[in-house]
């Protein structure tokens, strides 16, 4: 099948479950009874993605409040109570994050069971998001290490453990949530994709990476306003990316200033195309994502491109997201019609 629709990884949480509208929200609810809700949600969302059509589908990270800590919350090797006020994305915010302390460990599987959860639940294609190691790296303070790469290699070893774990449960692809690629742009080509293929050595399921400009809150908002009328952030890490052993690539093009012809700069791999933009509550109309999907086609054959969102849509209203699930499906669906 061409164009098969997929999504960066994460859905609203319902409030049943989770503070609405926050990127690092509180449970509403504990124990056994916040097992259940998660498990509940994520049967939701999979309900939903099917409905509209994707084919390529994620657990909404219902299970985690968060993409980089939900990992992280049993590892050990981190300071919890340790807070230290650290920039993240290059001081674009500051948050007081946990600090690492020593070497990290996993002391148990982080998402194995969630993962073989929704494999029970679906036919369609499954993927499981981890955070990448730059982006790791960029979201704990490092009091340990005194070397960002060394940090970066350290976690990578443990995501490929957690990743050979996700593969067995029946996950179909493992992608690496790596927004920090777009920042230190000079790293990720020195240290970030060997860290990045570390984390994904030995796999032969499909592995993927995600690079965007990050959710629409404020201060990536803000952020973005500076970057001028072309995005070309690109341009610098695809040529070493399509070098990699990694097989796809997601990547912004909805609603953005990226240059989609950049993604000539990735002959060699699946591009997991950007067509629906996550930084606002318009929704798109099938013919917008056809429209996103042509003008890759000048650039990509039919058979690399996938659509996808630009980035998670976690701080959306549920209503919002599912709405523009449906526009993704419908779309993709319009452009096999049009294109086959």
């Amino acid at each position: 099948m061409l164009f098969r629709p997929t999504l960066a990884g994460s859905l609203p949480k319902p409030s049943w479950l989770a503070e609405t509208g926050k990127l690092w929200p509180k449970w509403t609810q504990s124990g056994a009874e916040l097992d259940q809700a998660k498990r509940d949600a994520a049967l939701i969302w999979i309900k939903l993605q099917e409905d509209a059509g994707v084919e390529i589908l994620t657990d909404g990270e219902q299970f985690r409040t968060h993409f980089v800590h939900g990992f992280l919350e049993t590892v050990g090797g981190i300071d919890w109570d340790l807070k230290t006020k650290m920039g993240i994305r290059n001081n674009r915010y500051v948050v007081d994050v946990p600090t690492v302390t020593g070497v990290p460990k996993r002391s148990r599987p982080v998402h194995r069971d969630e993962a073989a959860f929704c494999r029970a639940h679906t036919k369609k294609g499954l993927k499981f998001t981890l955070p990448g190691p730059m982006t790791i790296c960029d979201t704990l303070a490092d009091g340990h290490f005194g070397k960002r790469a060394d940090m970066a290699m350290a976690f990578a070893e443990i995501l490929n453990e957690e990743a050979h774990e996700l593969q067995a449960a029946g996950v179909d692809t493992i992608q690496f949530d790596e927004p920090a690629f777009n920042v230190f742009t000079d790293d990720v080509k020195e240290w970030g994709i060997a860290a990045l293929e570390r984390a994904a050595r030995g796999l032969t399921c499909t592995t993927a990476v995600h690079i965007c400009y990050g959710y629409g809150i404020d201060a990536n908002m803000k952020w973005k306003e500076t970057l001028g009328a072309e995005w070309r952030q690109y341009e610098e890490i695809f040529p070493p990316l399509n070098a990699s052993s990694i097989k796809q690539v997601s990547l912004e093009c909805a609603g953005s200033h990226v240059p989609i012809s950049l993604i000539s700069l990735l002959p060699d791999k699946d591009l997991l195309v950007g067509v629906i933009d996550v930084a606002t509550n318009n929704i798109e109309t099938p013919e917008q994502v056809v429209g996103t999907i042509a003008e890759a086609l000048k650039y990509a054959d039919a058979e690399r491109i996938y659509p996808c969102t630009n980035c998670g849509m976690a701080p959306l209203s549920r209503a919002v997201a599912e709405a523009k699930l449906t526009a993704l499906g419908a779309g993709a669906a319009l452009a096999r019609e049009r294109f086959s």
